[in-house]
């Protein structure tokens, strides 16, 4: 008889793994192996890689918010022997993320190195499942730019938010990069590409996410030894924390889970429904790019031809606009006109300078200067 765990144990496993426990500490728990744990977690993982390209596609999101967060995988020092070991899948790993603000939903996820390779990665699986122009809203990263000027345009609505930390002194013999900053001084706005609006710019979203991720993850927790030794485990230990929030976790302030306020099911899934799917879910196609569709903006908007967007009213212009009636063209006095036959053909105050362009006059003449003292 083949040796195979029951449902029941791979649920408590399970539920172990997606509340932020250790392989080993699931072990303890359980009473299951640790080999056998680490198997069950990459089948699950893979699964859910697999069922998350099959649903999560053809989505609305209005805003799109990126980021990427360091973690470790086999070991922290970057000198290996190029014979024995792949550098790729040693030392640093980042993993890149997108979510949608309004749905909490993570779009894409991409686990890689900090470089244009995994930015190109992670910007073109969210182009593959958006059919909405979005506006983006990044860290200062320059990775980003690029790789979103050639998937979506320069016409894409593109912001970055660049936090302005205070600087701390460390300890001696600390290194800068581990020394923790007091705050936050402020945040500089900068439009990159489009016009996109200040006011939705901001990265909360997605920076809860990576926080919630760490405290649920504990392959991605700073300064501990659950860290990932295999480079695959790492990628569907990853997989398996994005899909259970997408799909099974109701954040505190929602009613639903980000997959049902994104569209993508119409009910919460449980623990066991999700084994179920991720284990059975078969090997599939990902998700292609399809056209996108320019949202209309808020407010004043006008629609351009052919689907090529619309035109808003944007602030800061003059607060006044043209008359609703019709007025007379001005009167062009000739030159032997007195001053004030000239003063009375002037147009009127409420029409605005920039649209009156021919009615400039001769300015009156100023009467004569008051004399203080007698000749």
């Amino acid at each position: 008889m083949a040796n195979v765990l029951p449902a029941e144990r791979r649920l408590e496993v399970l539920a172990a793994l997606v509340n932020g426990t250790s392989v080993r500490a699931a072990e303890r728990i359980t009473g299951v192996h640790r080999d056998t744990i680490g198997r069950f977690a990459q089948a699950m993982g893979e699964g859910c890689a697999r069922l998350h390209d099959r649903m999560v596609r053809d989505l609305t999101c209005s805003l799109v918010d990126l980021d990427e967060q360091h973690s470790w995988c086999r070991k922290r020092q970057m000198k290996v022997d190029a014979a024995k070991d792949d550098t790729a899948a040693v030392g640093e790993q980042w993993t890149w993320a997108a979510i949608c603000r309004t749905s909490k939903l993570i779009v894409a996820w991409h686990v890689g190195k900090r470089d244009q390779e995994s930015a190109d990665a992670l910007v073109e699986d969210v182009r593959a499942r958006l059919v909405v122009m979005p506006q983006i809203t990044t860290d200062g990263l320059g990775l980003y730019a690029q790789s979103i000027a050639a998937n979506f345009g320069r016409a894409v609505p593109y912001m970055q938010t660049v936090k302005n930390f205070s600087s701390r002194p460390g300890k001696p013999g600390t290194s800068e990069k581990f020394a923790v900053p007091r705050g936050v001084d402020f945040i500089q706005k900068r439009a990159i590409f489009g016009t996109p609006d200040p006011a939705k710019a901001t990265n909360y979203a997605i920076e809860r996410s990576n926080l919630t991720a760490r405290q649920w993850n504990a392959r991605l927790r700073r300064r501990t030894l659950a860290f990932s030794k295999k480079l695959s485990r790492h990628c569907a230990a990853v997989a398996l924390h994005y899909v259970h929030v997408n799909f099974c976790h109701i954040p505190r302030n929602m009613r639903v889970t980000p997959a049902m306020a994104a569209g993508v099911t119409d009910r919460a899934w449980t623990l066991e429904e999700l084994m179920i799917a991720a284990l059975d879910e078969p090997a599939g196609e990902k998700p292609e790019p399809q056209p996108l569709t320019i949202p209309k903006p808020e407010g004043t908007a006008r629609e351009l031809p052919a689907g090529r967007g619309w035109l808003r009213v944007l602030p800061g212009g003059p607060a006044t606009s043209a008359p609703s009636t019709p007025q007379p063209p001005p009167v062009i006095s000739a030159p032997d006109t007195p001053p004030a036959a000239v003063a009375s053909a002037a147009p009127p105050a409420e029409l605005s300078r920039q649209l009156d362009l021919f009615s400039w006059r001769p300015k009156p003449m100023a009467p004569a200067q008051m004399n203080l003292f007698d000749d």
